[in-house]
């Protein structure tokens, strides 16, 4: 029905599905007056308003408020702890009609209670089925609900073109739902910081604080990326708006409905690198593209495939790479237990090879312990390193043992002493550290000199203290 619809109405528009030879603009006053109400009043009912809150603990107190009490008592006086709430606002997309909804991660991410709110004012209590830090995608289910929501069926992102016209659903500034309509920008955007796998749709619709996690729609009312950040200097909508693609976000529900609480991405066991320039050069290349395979994991799917240090790969499954988060991000929209065909361009030769699509393994028991013996470690969480493990902390794995931090409590020693999730640690008074039991048998020997040789994303510190 709303294909009709909208066929109907944007004929000179968009009149077919992505071919871009059935691409019209406007040339009419005709033309002008076409309106996008059809397509939002088919897509509005299925985003939703997400709201997340929590109770913190507040130090604070009016009487510290207070300059004159300040004065006759100090800073440090003891004071009742107090509890507040902290609220987060944001949007979401209903994507199956069993209450099941899309949001970002950061709309969420601390909330202990999460309740949504549907454009006819229905409030619901959410479970928070999944989510993921680094593709900032969480996935909420209506809790008690009857079932039958509006839903949006989910579109083929790799279809857009820059140029398409789309709309932006969502609740900025928590002032009620609003449709906004703009134009792809670019596609790709791989340089956005804002998440590890990333691929951004940039759109001009305008998109502002409260619209995260809401819909970007294609003319045709399917979901084409799930709104996540802006780049403005001033908080407000600057006309650069960046959108999780569909295909990404199909994925995440597909692992969600399997049962799934967090995201598995595939894992090929290779390290690389985009091609600079002067890379490009040296390869004898037009221009610079596709990204150099710098490393290759023994025993993992890259080796066994046969993919060697030294190898261009330009393109997976026939859509060009241009740097490994483009590259990370088509392998993980293929999804584990499938093949991935990569172009791979080998000293001026061109070659097809198939690579297996496959979990991180945890090649080395976790085993992960809690430092609470005095020392610089004391409130550091450690692991051994695995392809599991770094994938966790977002961090290389080149199939070395060793021992990573994971979590870091606050106002620790570890904390103090400038230590920090993803550190390495490779040495610890002059033993090489290579699993949690050597570092737990140190730290219970409380020597009074600590010399620490550590690992930082490649960087080697060397730290002592007394």
């Amino acid at each position: 029905m709303l294909r009709h619809i909208t066929a109907l109405i944007l004929t000179a528009v968009l009149a077919g599905p992505a071919a871009a030879q059935d691409r019209a603009v406007p040339l009419t006053d005709g033309d002008i007056k076409l309106s996008f109400a059809p397509v939002a009043r088919e897509a509005s009912p299925a985003v939703v308003n997400v709201y997340a809150s929590r109770r913190v603990a507040d130090n604070r107190s009016a009487l510290m408020d207070d300059p004159f009490f300040r004065q006759f008592f100090g800073r440090d006086l003891p004071m009742p702890r107090r509890e507040r709430q902290q609220n987060s606002l944001g949007s979401g997309v209903i994507v199956d009609p069993s209450g099941l909804i899309v949001t970002n991660n950061h709309v969420i991410a601390e909330g202990t209670d999460v309740k949504v709110a549907l454009s006819d004012r229905r409030e619901y209590e959410c479970d928070v089925v999944l989510k993921d830090e680094q593709l900032d995608i969480a996935i909420l289910k209506i809790r008690d609900g009857r079932g039958d929501f509006p839903a949006l069926p989910i579109g083929d992102s790799d279809k857009l073109q820059v140029g398409d016209l789309v709309l932006a659903i969502g609740n900025p500034f928590g002032v009620g739902q609003t449709v906004t309509q703009g134009i792809v920008s670019a596609l790709a955007r791989s340089q956005v910081g804002i998440s590890d796998y990333q691929f951004f749709i940039q759109t001009d619709a305008a998109i502002n604080p409260g619209n995260s996690g809401g819909a970007l729609v294609d003319v045709e009312g399917a979901l084409v990326g799930i709104n996540t950040a802006i780049f403005s200097r001033g908080g407000g909508s600057n006309g650069i708006g960046f959108a999780i693609p569909s295909n990404m976000v199909r994925v995440v529900i597909d692992q969600a409905r399997k049962g799934g609480s967090t995201v598995e991405l595939p894992w090929i066991g290779a390290e690389m690198q985009p091609v600079t320039a002067d890379i490009a050069e040296t390869l004898g290349l037009e221009r610079p593209s596709g990204v150099l395979i710098t490393s290759v994991i023994e025993d993992s799917p890259a080796e066994e495939a046969g993919l060697k240090v030294g190898d261009l790969v330009t393109a997976v499954d026939g859509a060009e790479v241009s740097d490994p988060r483009v590259f990370n991000y088509r392998l993980a929209t293929k999804g584990i237990g499938n093949e991935a065909e990569l172009s791979v361009n080998r000293d001026g030769r061109e070659t097809t090879i198939r690579v297996p699509l496959e979990p991180p393994p945890a090649s080395a028991p976790r085993e992960e312990i809690t430092v609470t013996e005095p020392s610089p470690f004391q409130g550091a969480t450690v692991a051994n390193l695995s392809p599991a493990v770094a994938r966790e902390l977002n961090m290389p794995y080149r199939g070395q043992p060793g021992v990573v931090i994971t979590k870091v409590a606050r106002r620790s020693p570890a904390a103090r002493v400038g230590l920090a999730p993803g550190d390495v640690i490779v040495v610890v008074n002059g033993t090489e550290i290579t699993s949690t039991e050597d570092l737990a048998a140190i730290t219970s020997d409380n020597p009074l000199l600590w010399r620490l040789t550590l690992d930082r994303g490649g960087r080697i510190i060397r730290l002592a203290f007394r």
